[in-house]
């Protein structure tokens, strides 16, 4: 298990004149210059991977602060927060999406029910071999669930890195790139603290079976892990009722009406 400090768990891998790391927080900077980003010294397979961030404020249009998980190649896997920014007095959007063996393409995409901007907040990746659910403040808002006996596609078997980064994406953030970064209000920053990876290292091929199995190290294979509880449903459908904007397994035009297999197939 992994639980330290930013500098003890990462360290800047794009854009160091931009970014500030010292012990349990963290800077990223995006100006005309550049972006920034960190990644994980290590690369981990299950567990918890928790950050408190709060996002750049004001005229954010056109940035996009990321926080994933990864691994790398062709065919990797990779399981995402994204934060699109946007105009003063419009909310952010949280972007979520997950990648199987190279194929991404199930976004979720929801308003924040809170103002991102003004404290920090938790944005938790609980990933199990039964399920990855996305937290934020301890609240799922999204579940994708293990039917890989079933033909469905699941990261259980790659060790993913822990990345975030500030970079300008104005070709598509906002209202699809009509709005582009004001880089009158730059430098825009986006601060982190109290990294968490409570997680199993990778250590070769056979941490696929190591952290797969159920003991009392790998926590998160425990039962209670296994299914959201009934006020854990709760908190989610309320979320994805109230705050949901974008269901990849609801646009019937983007499919035309051949979803993916998971669409048909219960999260709880």
């Amino acid at each position: 298990m992994v639980n330290g400090a930013f500098s003890d768990n990462m360290y800047i891998n794009w854009g160091s004149h931009n970014s500030w790391m010292q012990g349990d927080d963290l800077q990223l900077v995006l100006d005309q210059s550049s972006g920034s980003g960190v990644q994980s010294k290590g690369t981990f397979l299950f567990g918890s991977i928790e950050m408190q961030i709060k996002l750049v404020p004001g005229n954010s249009a056109g940035t996009v602060t990321a926080y994933y998980l990864s691994s790398t190649g062709d065919k990797h896997d990779e399981i995402d927060f994204e934060f699109l920014g946007n105009v003063s007095g419009q909310p952010y959007i949280i972007h979520t999406n997950i990648f199987t063996q190279g194929a991404g393409g199930r976004e979720q995409q929801f308003y924040p029910w809170f103002d991102p901007t003004a404290d920090y907040h938790n944005y938790t990746i609980h990933w199990n071999p039964n399920a990855v659910v996305w937290y934020v403040d301890d609240i799922p808002i999204r579940v994708y669930k293990n039917y890989q006996s079933q033909g469905i596609p699941y990261p259980n078997a790659q060790a993913m890195g822990v990345y975030s980064s500030l970079w300008n994406a104005d070709s598509w953030a906002t209202r699809g790139g009509l709005v582009k970064c004001d880089w009158a209000n730059a430098p825009f920053i986006a601060k982190y603290r109290n990294f968490a990876p409570r997680a199993c290292a990778w250590n070769g091929p056979i941490s696929i079976s190591q952290c797969a199995a159920q003991t009392p190290n790998n926590w998160y294979t425990a039962p209670e892990y296994n299914q959201l509880s009934y006020a854990k449903q709760g908190q989610m459908e309320w979320v994805r009722n109230n705050s949901m904007i974008y269901d990849y397994c609801k646009d019937t035009k983007r499919f035309n009406g051949q979803f993916p297999g998971e669409c048909f197939k219960p999260q709880f």
